[in-house]
Formats: C-alpha cells, sequence, structure tokens
C-alpha cells in the first residue's frame, strides 16, 4: 500500500457503540474498528453510561486500528476529530475524575426539575434564551436533579461534560464543550453564545462554573499527552479538535452542504436536518442552530428517538421465530425481515405503529407518548408488524419535515446514513412516504466517524476548501425513488396518524401520572 502525506482519525461514540476510522487525504479509510458500548438501566425512566468503559473501549479501538495501520501512518496523522451522542450529564472532581455514571439522553427521571425550572423562568422566555423546544433529554434538569437527590456528589463537581468532552479530556487533558453540543444542551443562551444567568438562577448553580468553555467545532483543543499515546498507541502532540455531536459530523459525513436538501443520521434513534438561510422563531417545535458549513449558514435539525431502537426492541422481545428463521437461512436477521416486510403491501394491511418507545422529542417534545400498534386483528402476521414499524417512523420523519417546511425551509430530496440505510425497502418507505428521491451513500460515506475526519482534516489544512472537499469526498451509490403506488397510500394514512395520536395524547398523559406521582 502506498503511503499518502495526510492521514486523519475520526471517532465516534454513539449510544450503542464507539467507532474509529483512519482516512487519508484522497477519502480512502485505511482501517476501522468499533465496540460495544453498554446501558445501563438502574430504574424506570433511567438511563446511564459508565463513562469509565467509554475510555477503555476508545482507547482499545484506536490501538486496533493503530496496530492495523503500523507507525509509519500513525506518524501521519495530522488531526483528531470526536463527536458523540448527547445530551450527558457527566460530573467529574477537579481532577478530572467521574463521580458516577453519566446520565445520558435517553434518561427521563428529572421531569419533575424540567417543569420547576419553566415555572421559574416562564415557558416562553426559556424558548426565547435556549432557542428549542424544552424536554427531559435534555442538561438543565438533569442538573438540578443532581443537586437535589445526589448532594454530596454535587458539592464535589468541579465539570459537566458531555461523553466526546470527556473523550477529549482524556486525550489532551482539556475540558471544553464543542459550540454545536453547548447550543443544543439548553444551557447556552442562544442569542448570546453564553452559558445562561437565568437558567442558573432557576436551578441555584453557576453555569459559567460548572460547564467548561465553548470551542468552535474544528478549533484545536490541544494536543494527544504522552499518557493519552501509551495508552492509545498514537504519538504525543497530534492536535484534536473540539468536534460535534453526532448529529453534525454526520451531516459532513452525507455530503449535506446546500439548501434544498435534507439529511438522516437513521441509527437507534434517527436526526433530521435541513439547511436554511436565515434563523427561525424561536417558538416553534423545531428551531434553527448557526451552522458551520459554507452555503448552509442554519440548520434545522430534529431528533427522533427511537428508529433503529423500536425495530430492536421487537426483535429483542418478539423476534424469536425471525432471529432462528434467519440463522436456518444463514442470513443476518435484519436482511431477513427485510424480506418480510418487502412482501407486505404498503399500508400494512391497515395496521399503523407509532414509534414513541422513550417518548418523543422532535416535532411532540414530551416524555409521556408511548409506543402503540393501532389496527391489530387476529389475522395480523409477524411481517405487517415488522412493515408497521418502518412506516410508523416513517410517518414521524414526515411529520418532522412537514413541520420543518411549514417553518419555511425547502427538501426536495434526503440523504440518509447509518444503519437504517442499510434497508433498501425502508429507504423506499420513506421516499415514498416523503415523496421525494432518497440518496444511499457510498460504504465509507455517510459514516459518521467520517464526518469527523472531514472536519479534523479541514482544522488541519488537510481540506482548506470543505465545500470542495465534502463534494469530492462523499459519493452517492444509488438513488431510490419513490413508488407512487406507496405515495398515494401513505398520503391517506398520514392525517389519520397525526389524529390518531392527537386524541390519545392526553390519555397516555394520565396514564403516565399514574405510575408516576
Amino acid at each position: 500500500m502506498k503511503i499518502a502525506e495526510n492521514y486523519l482519525l475520526g471517532i465516534d461514540l454513539g449510544t450503542t457503540n464507539v467507532k474509529a476510522i483512519i482516512m487519508d487525504e484522497n477519502g480512502t479509510v485505511v482501517a476501522s474498528s468499533s465496540k460495544g458500548n453498554e446501558l445501563i438501566f438502574p430504574g424506570p425512566g433511567m438511563a446511564e453510561q459508565n463513562p469509565g468503559h467509554w475510555w477503555e473501549n476508545t482507547a482499545e479501538i484506536i490501538r486496533t486500528i493503530a496496530m492495523q495501520v503500523g507507525p509509519d501512518i500513525v506518524k501521519k496523522v495530522r488531526g483528531i476529530c470526536v463527536s458523540s451522542h448527547i445530551v450527558s450529564m457527566l460530573p467529574v472532581d477537579k481532577d478530572g475524575n467521574p463521580l458516577r455514571n453519566a446520565m445520558i439522553w435517553m434518561d427521563h427521571r428529572s421531569d419533575r426539575e424540567l417543569q420547576y425550572i419553566l415555572d421559574e423562568i416562564g415557558f416562553s422566555k426559556f424558548v426565547s434564551i435556549v432557542g428549542a423546544q424544552p424536554d427531559v433529554a435534555f442538561l438543565p434538569n438533569k442538573i438540578l436533579w443532581l443537586k437535589r437527590n445526589e448532594p454530596e456528589l454535587f458539592e464535589k463537581t468541579a465539570c459537566i461534560l458531555q461523553a466526546s468532552s470527556y473523550i477529549n479530556y482524556k486525550l489532551t487533558g482539556q475540558m471544553i464543550m464543542d459550540i454545536d453540543q453547548a447550543s443544543r444542551c439548553q444551557c447556552l443562551n442562544i442569542n448570546t453564545l453564553q452559558w445562561s444567568d437565568e437558567i442558573s438562577q432557576a436551578i441555584g448553580a453557576d453555569l459559567k462554573l460548572l460547564l467548561p468553555e465553548v470551542k468552535a467545532t474544528d478549533e484545536i483543543i490541544g494536543h494527544v499527552t504522552n499518557e493519552a499515546a501509551a495508552e492509545t498507541g498514537l504519538i504525543s502532540g497530534i492536535p484534536v479538535v473540539a468536534g460535534a455531536s453526532d448529529a453534525m459530523a454526520s451531516m459532513y459525513a452525507t455530503g449535506l452542504c446546500k439548501i434544498g436538501e435534507a439529511g438522516e443520521s437513521s441509527g437507534t434513534t434517527s436526526l433530521v436536518f435541513v439547511g436554511h438561510t436565515h434563523p427561525s422563531a424561536t417558538d416553534i417545535p423545531v428551531v434553527t442552530k448557526p451552522c458551520a458549513i459554507a452555503g448552509m449558514p442554519y440548520l434545522f435539525d430534529a431528533p427522533i428517538n427511537a428508529t433503529g431502537a423500536s425495530l430492536n426492541w421487537y426483535l429483542n422481545t418478539l423476534g424469536k421465530e425471525e432471529k432462528e428463521a434467519a440463522a436456518l437461512q444463514g442470513k443476518n436477521v435484519f436482511e431477513y425481515i427485510n424480506e418480510l416486510a418487502a412482501e407486505v403491501p404498503a399500508g400494512s394491511n391497515g395496521l399503523m405503529f407509532f414509534p414513541y418507545m422513550m417518548g418523543e422529542r422532535a416535532p411532540l417534545w414530551n416524555s409521556h407518548s408511548r409506543g402503540m400498534f393501532i389496527g391489530l386483528s387476529l389475522d395480523t402476521q409477524r411481517s405487517a408488524m415488522i412493515r408497521s414499524i418502518m412506516e410508523g417512523t416513517a410517518f414521524a420523519l414526515r411529520h418532522v419535515m412537514n413541520t420543518i417546511k411549514e417553518s419555511g425551509a425547502e427538501a426536495h430530496c434526503l440523504r440518509i446514513t447509518g444503519g437504517g440505510a442499510k434497508s433498501r425497502v425502508w429507504s423506499q418507505i420513506k421516499a415514498s412516504m416523503l415523496n421525494m428521491p432518497v440518496y444511499l451513500m457510498d460504504e465509507k460515506s455517510g459514516d459518521v466517524p467520517f464526518g469527523d475526519a472531514i472536519i479534523a482534516g479541514h482544522a488541519a489544512g488537510v481540506f482548506p476548501d470543505l465545500t470542495t472537499s465534502i463534494n469530492k469526498l462523499v459519493q452517492i451509490k444509488e438513488i431510490i425513488e419513490p413508488v407512487d403506488e406507496w405515495a398515494r397510500i401513505y398520503d391517506r394514512m398520514y392525517p389519520l396518524y397525526l389524529d390518531m395520536y392527537r386524541h390519545l395524547d392526553a390519555d397516555l398523559m394520565q396514564l403516565k401520572s399514574i405510575f408516576t406521582d
């Protein structure tokens, strides 16, 4: 293998696994590795991860790819970028030692704290400060929960970090938060780009002291230390940039860089992006954030809680038969259920699935919504349930896209990346649901660490013109067009999807209160 002059290391710390790649200046991935992250559920509505495992897994896969490429290439790594899932609440002491497991975005235990903050500040005022709809997934309420329920740990807390912030700290010894995650965590005043005084007052803690300094996504924050080099197999002194959320990194990876295109990072959750020319109003269900990509000054980004997670739920609870059948045929279970879904007519014979298995973020922004099958009958087949899950998540995607379009944005095609992009029938359902072509990226493009590597390359000067580099490096493998017959059926079903949930919303809230009061 001919050795290039420049290599880049991209790392994404996802909810279910951490993955890293080494990529050369031409976009060729020369090494990759991943390792699963464990989810911890200590009680109802609680979701945590062990930050020690984050670092152990990250260091292990970096060692693996460093060994794969050898020392000559490791010496030519010009930059590192780390992205991660958000929002996490990881308190560390003055020496950077974690004080407890991180409460991650899936954690819903701080409902009361969120309501207290909204009562103190006022709903409209809160939205005008953070530029988004409040939700229990975000950071202010989690900080207040820590203060109220674990006061001894709170007293020892010197800083609260995000998942990627912790990996950056282990690599460089510097505690920071990138501007992308800072603008999404709902502690930042989106108008001043400073930690909010009003939220500090509401929770009784100074965010300027408790949260780290904010840095630009592609700003170099430090360099790999001797200790980190020894643990990872890297060399010391490699620049490390501030990084971004997995949402922003996936934008780079899909090649989303112009107005009129939408993107979806389809994994455990889905992250939906649409560029815009100007900032949106702050009192709508999906709002814009500043975007660093040239030609796309603002970005609507909308997280959907349980897309891939809904399929995983089916397989883990009801899917024994599918797993056994796939094994007998020597197939991956996802390949097998895709074949089953393709045999079912559009509309799943009248069965509708609502993918609110972990509450819902955009555009509902509530934690009381719940997953539902509506339309089950004695002749419902398992294959119809599988297809209805795919269709239900596509209905949720359409709800988000329509909300964004109603706010003034344009979208004529959808670029999909992530594990969900591997399902052709699911992608065709989405194309038909949205009535627009779906672009599937090639094997390297669209992967979140690929986006991280692009960010690192821009910061290090390997890719000085970011837009040109994105257009060159990111390749489209296939364009999937809508199926007209499917589109007609989904157009008739979509209003029912909205109305059914609206009719049940208050009942679901009351149902949740029975078990939480």
